[in-house]
């Protein structure tokens, strides 16, 4: 159970496919899985800083039936033993394991923001002084919902509109070290990070 009277503290949500890891479409083999480049320095950097680290990714793989519960696991397992093997760690890891198309629709599934207001709750984070990096615009856009810092990272399969979406209302960045840098640098110019 959480002390309610200590201060909440600022995290950065991370999205995991195409952000932390190459997005192979619907990952279901732990051998498969590839940290993108400097993102575990990255990672490392930010929890250097004081600030939580927290994946929220969807995962509608699970609804179409492409791979199980069991085995988004055994990848969320392998991606923590890779950044632990570079001396980064995470927070907490949840998932939308749903798809409006392949049953009902949700409120946890990108860019709604239930799973973030969960991971609020359950580690006492201020989500309007946190950070939310991912390489598409419904990875970000939860950070206008609560006035926080967005950040789109482009990857290989981040659609033209959503890095045009983006630039009118978030930052956009060349990699996930240089978004982390200019997360850094908000905290730092508002007292908020080492």
């Amino acid at each position: 159970m959480r002390d309610d009277t200590a201060p909440l503290r600022p995290a950065v949500f991370l999205d995991r496919d195409g952000t932390l890891i190459d997005d192979e479409h619907y990952l279901a083999d732990p051998d498969r899985v590839r940290l993108r480049p400097g993102a575990a320095r990255a990672v490392r950097r930010l929890r250097d800083a004081g600030l939580a680290i927290v994946v929220v990714t969807n995962q509608s793989g699970i609804a179409r039936g492409k791979f199980t519960e069991a085995e988004y696991e055994a990848v969320r397992a392998r991606l923590d033993e890779l950044l632990a093997a570079q001396g980064a760690t995470l927070d907490a890891s949840y998932h939308c394991p749903h798809h409006p198309d392949f049953g009902e629709a949700c409120s946890c599934r990108k860019p709604g923001i239930a799973l973030f207001q969960q991971a609020a709750s359950e580690h006492a984070l201020d989500l309007a002084r946190s950070a939310f990096i991912g390489d598409k615009y419904r990875d970000v856009a939860p950070a206008a919902r609560f006035g926080a810092y967005g950040v789109l990272v482009p990857s290989p399969d981040t659609p033209y509109n959503d890095m045009e979406r983006a630039r009118d209302s978030f930052a956009v960045a060349t990699t996930l070290e240089a978004a982390a840098e200019r997360v850094l640098a908000r905290m730092r110019a508002a007292g908020g990070a080492s």
